[in-house]
């Protein structure tokens, strides 16, 4: 009889890259290992847009899956934080529904593969880094909510 073996590729992709950009990735492998979120700053390699949840899932759902990136959730809190390049605050400030984080904001992380404490990534983190679009997630979340034609197109 044949095992079948996992793929970490597959399974984990990401969680390499988000460890990473935590000041201190081994601490974040730690909390992870032991079943707890893991604090995961944000600043030095992407901005945290926080969305209410349902908005989040119906944005989801328009967007083109090319430019989307990390969404971590909390269904108990209706929240969801969106992963964006840190230059996206500029391009969102002025979309209501959505809250730019600043620099250094804590980001508390389960791994990319279970939730816990009531979190989880609704679309992993991507091991290439990819990040959403913050063009595109204005345009779902900004009056009427839809993507620009050449994008939904």
């Amino acid at each position: 009889m044949a095992t079948r073996t996992r793929n970490p590729g597959t399974r984990y992709a990401g969680r390499d890259w988000l460890a990473d950009c935590a000041p201190d990735p081994d601490t974040v492998r730690r909390a992870w290992s032991s079943g707890e979120l893991a604090l995961v700053p944000s600043g030095d390699h992407w901005l945290v847009v926080e969305a209410p949840l349902l908005g989040s899932v119906d944005a989801m759902q328009r967007m083109p899956p090319d430019p989307l990136g990390p969404v971590l959730a909390h269904p108990a809190a209706e929240r969801a934080w969106w992963l964006v390049p840190t230059d996206a605050a500029e391009c969102l400030d002025d979309v209501a529904r959505l809250t730019v984080r600043p620099p250094g904001w804590p980001l508390y992380c389960p791994p990319v593969n279970r939730p816990t404490n009531g979190r989880v990534w609704i679309e992993r983190p991507h091991s290439s880094g990819r990040l959403t679009d913050p063009t595109l997630l204005g345009a779902c979340f900004g009056p009427g909510g839809r993507l620009p034609a050449e994008v939904s197109g």
